[in-house]
Parts: structure tokens; C-alpha cells; sequence
């Protein structure tokens, strides 16, 4: 008998958000814990199937089922706030208070989930280095690479790193040794901007031009809870190429035989 899922979000208003969603049945059922992740104690996560750290508005669980991940299945997933390490703010990197990967590694030591799901931003190289030095280092065998949001349909380029480690070390561990650590990083200069300003069109890893859109509009007063909503989007996980990730993953472990 299990607890179903876990999602810890320190967010009251995406904690709610994500009650919400739970009562809709648009993510797999289980409880919201709005404690900081510093707060979270290993036991605390006991019987449960499946647990999203930095949960966000569910991002990962959606995607998770859209990729026709059952909800009985286990998983873990965790994004890592991008804060510390993206190209806006003061980038304090490792030394940013924000940098809550070694409390995320904590739990994951002593709970050991079989697969566990994150992404970060493209900026963060050294953040995933140390990611999957960390998670090597527990027999985890670990593969990352850079996805754009705007590749599986999104308006936004949304450049990210996405990974997936499984504890099944001794049959991935050939297929993670065969890849390459990550190098793309964003080039500015392919990027511009078309006279006026008004849309951006960028120029993709595929090599192909898209019109990206700026921005939200959703500052026009009378919006409902426009600034929760605005940070709600803002944080989350674009369930797309999250999607399309987790089913490649799927599709590379069933082919293999070493399906979790």
C-alpha cells in the first residue's frame, strides 16, 4: 500500500495551486508538504510511489503522464532553483543561498529513488557536473543533454539541461560512459531581434528560425491573481520537452530490456 505521490513546494500560493490540480485529477494524486526542502527529513518520504521536489505548478508529474508514465510507477523528479546559475541576477552560482542541490542529494542518498528526473538551466554547467559527479559517485548511472522548449512546440526558446539518472548502474552504465558531457551553451549572436522589437525570432539547435514570443501579458489590470500566476508559469517546468525526454528514456530502457 502506498501514499501515491509526494510534492514538496515551499510556495504557498503553487502548494494550493497544486492541491488544486490534485482535486481535478490533472496530476497523480497524492499530498503537498509546503516545508522548505531543508526541512524534509529522509523517513518523511516513506511509501510513497513517486516524489516532486520543487514542484512547482506539477510540471513533472504532468509530463510524467503525458508520457504515459503510469502513476504506480516509481520516480523521483527534481528541478533545482535556476536563481544561482541563469544569465539574469547576480549569478553567486554555489555560493547563492538558492543552491539546494546538496539538500536534494541528501534525500536521494538515503532513499535511493530508481530514476530520478531534473533539468537546469543552460547556463549551469558546472552545477550539472557536480550533479552527476554526486550522483556517479552513488552507482547512478546519469545522462543529460540541452533541449529547447520551442522543439516540442513552446513559444519560448527555453534553452535547459535535462537529465535522467537510474540506479540501474551496470546496464546504463555503458550507454552513459558512450555520451558526451554537454557543450552546447546559448549563442547570443543567433539569436536577434527583428526591426521593432515587437517578436523575437531565434534561431534554433536545429537550425531553424521560430518566432518566439517576448513575453506574458498578463499585467493588464482586473487579471485575477495575475503576480501568482506570473510566478507560478515563470517556475515551471515546461511539461513538453519534459514529456518528450521521459519518453525517450522510456523508449531507450524497454528497447534495452532494462525497463524500471
Amino acid at each position: 500500500m502506498t501514499n501515491g505521490a509526494y510534492y514538496n513546494e515551499n510556495n504557498p500560493f503553487a502548494a494550493q495551486w497544486l492541491r488544486n490540480l490534485i482535486s481535478a485529477g490533472l496530476i497523480a494524486p497524492g499530498d503537498v508538504d509546503d516545508r522548505s526542502i531543508v526541512d524534509v527529513q529522509p523517513d518523511d518520504l516513506i511509501g510513497y510511489t513517486q516524489c516532486h521536489f520543487f514542484a512547482g505548478i506539477a510540471g513533472w508529474s504532468y509530463a510524467l503522464r503525458r508520457a504515459g508514465w503510469p502513476d504506480e510507477r516509481p520516480v523521483w523528479t527534481g528541478s533545482c532553483p535556476c536563481q544561482p546559475f541563469s544569465a539574469i541576477g547576480t549569478r553567486k552560482g554555489f555560493d547563492d543561498e538558492r543552491h539546494l542541490w546538496p539538500e536534494l542529494k541528501r534525500l536521494v542518498e538515503k532513499r535511493r529513488p530508481p530514476v530520478f528526473f531534473g533539468e537546469q538551466s543552460s547556463n549551469a554547467s558546472d552545477w550539472l557536473r557536480l550533479v552527476r559527479s554526486d550522483l556517479e559517485a552513488m552507482e547512478y548511472a546519469m545522462g543529460a543533454m540541452p533541449i529547447e522548449a520551442a522543439s516540442a512546440g513552446a513559444d519560448v526558446l527555453g534553452d535547459r539541461f535535462w537529465f535522467v539518472a537510474s540506479a540501474d548502474f551496470l546496464e546504463l552504465r555503458e550507454q552513459s560512459q558512450a555520451g558526451q558531457q554537454p557543450q552546447h551553451q546559448p549563442d547570443p549572436s543567433a539569436h536577434p531581434i527583428r526591426p521593432g522589437g515587437e517578436d523575437l525570432w531565434r534561431r534554433g539547435a536545429d537550425g531553424k528560425l521560430r518566432r518566439v514570443n517576448p513575453g506574458l501579458h498578463w499585467m493588464a489590470h482586473g487579471v485575477p491573481a495575475r503576480m501568482g500566476k506570473i510566478s507560478g508559469f515563470g517556475n515551471a517546468v515546461d511539461p513538453r520537452p519534459a514529456a518528450a525526454f521521459i519518453a525517450a528514456y522510456m523508449d531507450a530502457t524497454e528497447t534495452s530490456g532494462s525497463e524500471q
